[in-house]
C-alpha cells in the first residue's frame, strides 16, 4: 500500500475524503503524525472553526477506512514538547511532519505552498493541491436574490429572507423547503472556505460557537448550541448604493457638510437605510479630496476603493 502522511491543511480543506470518495485514492495508509490531532485539539479548544473540521475530517477518514479495506488509517508519533508548542508559530510543527514522512518513506499531501516547497528541498516526495477553488454558484448564493435585503436560515425552519429596499421591506420565505442541519454544515463549510481564502473576504469573529464573516458585500452570522438553540445563519448586505445626491439635501445642509462638519449622529429603525446614508456621506467626502477612514465592527460599509 501506498503511504500518504497528510498535514494539517488538507486535513482542514477536506482534501483527502474528497479524494477518497471521487476514486482517486486506493490502496493507501493514511498516516497521521499525532502532532496533527494536537494542533487540531488546540485550535478546537480555542473556539476556532477550522480546529473542528480538521477532527470532523479526520473522524471521516477512519469511517471511510473502516468501509473500504483498501484504505487504511494510522495515527503515529508522540506529544509536542513545551519547546515545540512554543515554536509553533515559527513552523515547527510543519517540521516534525515533514520528519515522520521521512522516516515512514511516504509521501506528503499538503496544501500550504511553503509546506510543499520546504519538503521538496529536503527530497520528499510531495503532493500539493490547491486549498481553494472559488465558486460562482453556491448554496447560498441561490437564495440570495438580487432584492434581497438579509436571509435567515436556522436548522430544520423554512429560510426566510427580508426583500424590498430601505423603508418597504418585507418577511417572506426564501423556498417551500426547510434547512437540514446537514445542508447548513455545508454552507458553513463554504463560506469558511471562501473568508480563508478570498481576497474580498475575511473573519471578523473567530469562534465556533459564534462567528461574524464578511465575504465580499455579505456579513454573515453564524450562531451555534449553546450560544443559539440550533444552528443559525443570518446574512445581511446592501441591496442598494447611494450617492449623496440621491437624497435631495437642502442646499444650506449640503453647504455645511461640504464646508464644516464637527460631527453627524445618523439614527434610524433597523433597515431604514442608516449603513447606505453613512456610506454616500463617505464617498462624498472621499470625492471632495478628503481623506476617510472607516472603524466598524464588524465591516460592511460599501465605500469607495479610496477609503481606508
Amino acid at each position: 500500500m501506498q503511504k500518504i502522511v497528510p498535514d494539517t491543511s488538507i486535513v482542514v480543506d477536506g482534501i483527502l475524503t474528497g479524494l477518497i470518495e471521487d476514486n482517486k485514492l486506493q490502496d493507501i495508509e493514511i498516516i497521521i503524525p499525532y502532532f496533527v490531532m494536537e494542533e487540531l485539539r488546540s485550535q478546537a479548544g480555542h473556539g476556532r472553526s477550522i480546529g473542528m473540521d480538521g477532527l470532523r475530517e479526520i473522524k471521516k477518514l477512519r469511517e471511510l477506512s473502516g468501509k473500504n479495506e483498501k484504505i487504511s488509517l494510522r495515527i503515529t508519533g508522540r506529544r509536542q514538547t513545551v519547546d515545540e508548542i512554543k515554536l509553533a508559530k515559527a513552523g515547527r510543527i510543519d517540521a516534525l511532519i515533514i520528519d515522520i514522512a521521512k522516516d515512514e518513506e511516504a509521501i506528503l499531501y499538503t496544501s500550504d505552498r511553503v509546506q510543499a516547497l520546504a519538503a521538496e528541498a529536503e527530497g520528499l516526495d510531495v503532493k500539493f493541491y490547491e486549498p481553494y477553488k472559488k465558486k460562482t454558484d453556491t448554496a447560498l448564493t441561490q437564495m440570495m436574490t438580487e432584492d434581497t435585503m438579509s436571509l435567515h436560515l436556522k436548522e430544520n425552519q423554512i429560510p426566510l429572507a427580508k426583500k424590498g429596499t430601505p423603508g418597504n421591506i418585507q418577511l417572506v420565505s426564501a423556498r417551500d423547503k426547510i434547512t437540514t442541519k446537514k445542508e447548513l454544515e455545508n454552507i458553513i463549510t463554504e463560506i469558511m472556505d471562501a473568508a480563508r481564502y478570498e481576497p474580498d473576504a475575511f473573519i471578523e469573529l473567530a469562534g465556533y460557537k459564534a462567528t461574524v464573516v464578511q465575504l465580499g458585500d455579505m456579513r454573515i452570522a453564524i450562531a451555534r448550541p449553546p450560544f443559539s438553540d440550533t444552528i443559525e445563519l443570518t446574512v445581511v448586505r446592501p441591496i442598494i448604493q447611494l450617492n449623496l445626491d440621491d437624497y435631495q439635501l437642502s442646499p444650506e445642509l449640503k453647504q455645511r457638510i461640504t464646508e464644516k462638519v464637527e460631527g453627524v449622529l445618523i439614527a434610524g429603525a433597523p433597515g431604514s437605510g442608516k449603513s447606505t446614508f453613512a456610506a454616500a456621506l463617505a464617498n462624498y467626502f472621499n470625492a471632495n479630496k478628503k481623506i476617510v477612514k472607516t472603524f466598524e465592527s464588524p465591516r460592511d460599509l460599501q465605500v469607495e476603493p479610496g477609503i481606508t
